[in-house]
């Protein structure tokens, strides 16, 4: 039972960002907001709401980031990895956006944890 919660919250992170980010005309970070109502409704220990919360965003973000990548044949990704310290690695960029956007949405996962273990 325990499992399929976590599964769960990751499915439904994934998807409440999805739809947060492109179907409505809120900022970016909206993401942050769904993960932390997810966290809230679920409950999970501390410990697998900031997973669950990380991988549904790190997955989203990944996935997302290869599908418009490939679409120009990683030029852009290539140039902007070039610029950063990164060697021109695409992919590198891509696992570092992923990481980026997951431990936000981790984080905010980890406060809606915090909020319900405390009400």
């Amino acid at each position: 039972f325990y499992c399929m919660k976590f599964i769960v919250s990751i499915l439904l992170t994934g998807v409440l960002a999805l739809v947060a980010g492109l179907f409505t005309q809120f900022p970016w970070w909206v993401f942050a907001i769904s993960s932390f109502v997810v966290s809230a409704l679920i409950t999970q220990s501390p410990g697998k709401s900031f997973l669950s919360g990380f991988l549904g965003l790190f997955l989203l973000w990944v996935i997302l980031a290869i599908i418009k990548d490939a679409a120009n044949e990683h030029i852009l990704s290539t140039k902007v990895s070039q610029i950063l310290p990164l060697g021109g690695s695409y992919i590198m960029l891509i696992l570092i956006t992923g990481i980026i956007g997951g431990l936000i949405s981790g984080f905010a996962a980890l406060t809606g944890a915090y909020l319900k273990k405390t009400s």
